[in-house]
C-alpha cells in the first residue's frame, strides 16, 4: 500500500478515492488484507505470538503430527522459514520433536499438552480481534463473508 491509498480512510467523511477505485474488489481485498494483517500482528505480538505460531498450532491440533514438510503443506509457510518457526515453539515448550519412526533423517512434530493450552488462549484473543476487524458486519453477514471469501480462495488455489 502506498502513502495516496492510506491516505483515504473510509471514515473521512469526504470521498478522495474516485469510484472506479473504490468499487475494485481486488482493491478492497488488499486494503483490507493489510488492515488486517496490522491487526492480528498487533493483537497477537501482545501476548507474545505470532500468527505462523497459531498457524502450525491449528494444524497439529486438528490433523494430528506431521512432519516440517507436512506442516509446511498445512500451513503455507515456507519449509526454510518453518524451522525458525518450529524452533520458536520449541523452546516454549509448544511442540515436542521426534524422529520419525520410519525416517530417521527427519524428525516428527506432535503439539504439547502446554501448547494446547496456548492454543486455546490464542483462539480467544483471536476471536476478540476477528470481532473488531469484523464489527461492522452481523453474524450473518460475517458468516457469508467467510463463505465468499473462502470460495474465491478455493477457486483460485485450483486453478494456480
Amino acid at each position: 500500500m502506498n502513502r495516496g491509498e492510506a491516505a483515504d480512510p473510509p471514515d473521512s467523511g469526504a470521498l478522495r478515492t474516485p469510484d472506479r477505485l473504490r468499487r475494485r474488489a481486488s482493491r478492497l481485498l488488499s486494503q483490507l488484507t493489510a488492515r488486517s494483517d496490522r491487526l492480528i500482528n498487533e493483537g497477537l505480538a501482545e501476548v507474545d505470538a505470532r500468527k505462523w505460531h497459531y498457524a502450525v498450532l491449528a494444524s497439529l491440533a486438528d490433523y494430528g503430527p506431521g512432519s516440517q514438510a507436512e506442516l509446511s503443506g498445512r500451513t503455507g509457510i515456507y519449509r526454510s522459514d518453518m524451522v525458525g518457526v518450529l524452533n520458536e515453539l520449541g523452546e516454549r515448550d509448544l511442540v515436542e520433536r521426534a524422529p520419525d519412526p520410519h525416517d530417521r533423517r527427519r524428525n516428527i512434530i506432535t503439539i504439547s499438552t502446554r501448547g494446547r493450552r496456548q492454543l486455546r488462549r490464542l483462539d480467544k484473543v483471536l476471536d476478540t480481534l476477528h470481532d473488531d476487524l469484523l464489527a461492522p458486519l452481523n453474524p450473518a453477514e460475517r458468516d457469508q463473508l467467510v463463505q465468499l471469501l473462502t470460495r474465491l480462495l478455493d477457486h483460485h488455489t485450483r486453478t494456480s
